[in-house]
């Protein structure tokens, strides 16, 4: 009991080393490609603009816990109710482009609604206030996401393909701690009349974004680097704005 106490104390900070969430059990997400870093430009905004509706919109991470310890901690659902930005659409959907900005001080950590909603044995709702305020200390601290020096991480579109009618895979610019890395997304998206909605949810390794899982005790205790990314996007047509037609 002493041991799995001490352990527990220290969970918070192998927290850390999330930036967003870990795959779901089943079925397992197909791999992906490594990220690397991103030397080319963003595609050219061109289209009917469309914004970002924060209330409307969330992004979810999930954060497996890892190692001989693992039983000690718990799985993290990290969210973000405050997604930014725009997208463009043109007559050809496949050069949409998109800028989507998330600030990374309104991150939250294991908001009970969110955990209960999962309605998985792998989330249950018994984190204390402590783990998570612990957890979101350290993943905006300087040994993760430093917020105080990069406020925001940055989505920007970099190319688009047809996978089907309604869905496209998206190379993606991702800049995390200033530095830019291309992952590929599949996309799905619905039009509506002025509206447009994106879904989707993929895995994503902490170390495709320079980011170093948390290890300590010769991997006893640490964060799977495979996470898990959802997103629900809500977009309104702008009313007035200068893009390209």
């Amino acid at each position: 009991m002493r041991v799995r106490g001490r352990w527990k104390l220290l969970w918070p900070g192998a927290l850390a080393a999330l930036l967003a969430g870990c795959p779901l059990r089943a079925p397992p997400p197909a791999p992906l490609p490594a990220g690397t870093p991103a030397a080319e430009q963003p595609a050219p905004h061109a289209g009917a603009p469309y914004d970002i509706v924060p209330g409307s919109s969330l992004l979810t991470i999930r954060v497996y816990r890892g190692g001989a310890l693992a039983s000690a901690g718990h799985n993290h659902l990290i969210a973000s109710h405050d997604l930014g930005g725009s997208i463009y659409v043109p007559a050809d959907i496949v050069r949409s482009s998109f800028e989507v900005h998330i600030p990374v001080a309104t991150l939250t950590v294991d908001e009970a609604a969110l955990r209960a909603s999962e309605a998985s044995a792998d989330f249950p709702p018994d984190v204390s206030e402590g783990a998570k305020e612990g957890t979101r200390r350290n993943m905006l601290g300087e040994a993760l996401l430093a917020a105080g020096d990069y406020p925001e991480i940055v989505l920007r579109a970099l190319s688009l393909a047809a996978a089907d009618a309604d869905t496209a895979l998206a190379r993606i610019q991702c800049t995390v701690r200033g530095a830019a890395y291309t992952l590929t997304v599949p996309v799905h998206y619905q039009r509506g009349s002025g509206t447009l909605t994106l879904t989707g949810a993929t895995a994503v390794r902490q170390s495709d974004l320079g980011l170093t899982p948390f290890s300590a005790m010769l991997g006893a205790l640490q964060v799977q680097d495979e996470m898990r990314i959802s997103f629900h996007i809500e977009a309104r047509a702008a009313s007035i704005r200068g893009a390209p037609r």
